[in-house]
């Protein structure tokens, strides 16, 4: 029996937090009989139904393996709970390449009590995605965000494919290990260009963390004035007891929010989105029948700002085909 994707919506909208398990397991279904449901749920949880952008904050973490990330989310879930917010947490784990299986194992590895019903924490598979998220992480933290506080998506790794992160979240943290030489990696790799906020981990290491911002901060610095959206403040860390700069993290999170033009970066989050899955769907020959990727673009700025996911994808197959109907 398929789920109620409409009654699954409209218990997040409720911020009925119990719902978020079946939601997932919603929108990370691939059943093509449950297309109309998934598209339900996102109906119930966008602005044109809600009024609003969704209240959570979205926060994409990303960064190489061995970084600390996990340790780093435990201390920031501990933050924000002492401070009565809900936590959802996506954490996708990449896939093997040969099996096409994942390990799952970041849920492990974040320190949280499994009682506490205000926190929720779900590992998905990368897949064969590049971009360092699950097919269905884009529409999961979308939907969570009608529920949580705060929704936090924490990918893998780090490399030039893993920019998608910027297209989802609100606000994007890349963590960085000291004295990894990942300042001259991520040059290579455009990744300087992507974060709101720069988190060097293991600051107790001291002087070694300390020269890793300031390589950071230079860095910064040298490609020159940052987008307004995109000017990133270099933090140092540590997430050991006793924790060193996470209230400083967390006030950085909640000032970068507070200066969004939230509307503008979820509705282009949403029509990244969109595009993303009907290009999965279609294909390059389908972007081809739209005219290209800008003509795509130009599709989707012409409907209304509020639309979920489902119905921009439904606009650009009626543009690739105009016989087609709902």
């Amino acid at each position: 029996m398929s789920a109620d994707g409409a009654a699954l919506g409209a218990r997040l909208r409720e911020r009925d937090l119990t719902a978020a398990p079946a939601a997932l397991n919603l929108l990370e279904s691939t059943a093509p009989g449950e297309a109309a449901d998934r598209a339900a749920l996102l109906h119930q949880v966008s602005p044109a139904a809600l009024g609003h952008e969704a209240p959570g904050h979205i926060i994409g973490v990303t960064g190489p393996p061995g970084a600390g990330k996990s340790m780093l989310l435990s201390a920031l879930l501990s933050v924000w709970r002492e401070r009565g917010l809900t936590v959802a947490m996506l954490a996708v784990d990449p896939s093997s390449r040969r099996s096409g299986g994942s390990l799952l194992g970041d849920r492990a590895r974040i320190d949280f009590d499994p009682s506490d019903s205000g926190v929720f924490i779900r590992s998905t598979a990368a897949g064969d995605r590049l971009g360092g998220l699950a097919p269905a992480t884009r529409a999961a933290a979308q939907a969570l965000a009608a529920a949580f506080d705060v929704v936090v998506i924490e990918t893998v790794g780090v490399g030039q494919a893993e920019t998608e992160i910027a297209e989802v979240a609100d606000t994007v943290t890349v963590v960085v290990q000291p004295g990894s030489g990942d300042v001259l990696q991520f040059f290579k790799a455009g990744i300087m260009e992507i974060p709101d906020l720069l988190v060097v981990t293991k600051a107790d290491l001291g002087p070694l963390a300390t020269r890793t911002r300031d390589e950071l901060s230079a860095a910064l610095r040298s490609i020159g004035p940052p987008p307004v959206t995109r000017s990133a403040r270099v933090l140092a860390v540590s997430s050991l007891r006793p924790p060193q700069g996470i209230e400083k993290l967390v006030a950085a999170l909640e000032e970068h929010r507070s200066g969004l033009d939230l509307n503008r970066r979820r509705l282009r989050a949403r029509r990244a989105s969109a595009l993303a899955d009907y290009t999965r769907e279609h294909g390059e020959r389908g972007l081809r029948d739209l005219g290209g990727r800008r003509a795509a673009q130009a599709v989707l700025e012409q409907q209304q700002p509020g639309l979920e996911v489902p119905a921009l994808v439904a606009s650009l197959e009626r543009a690739a085909d105009p016989a087609t109907t709902d």
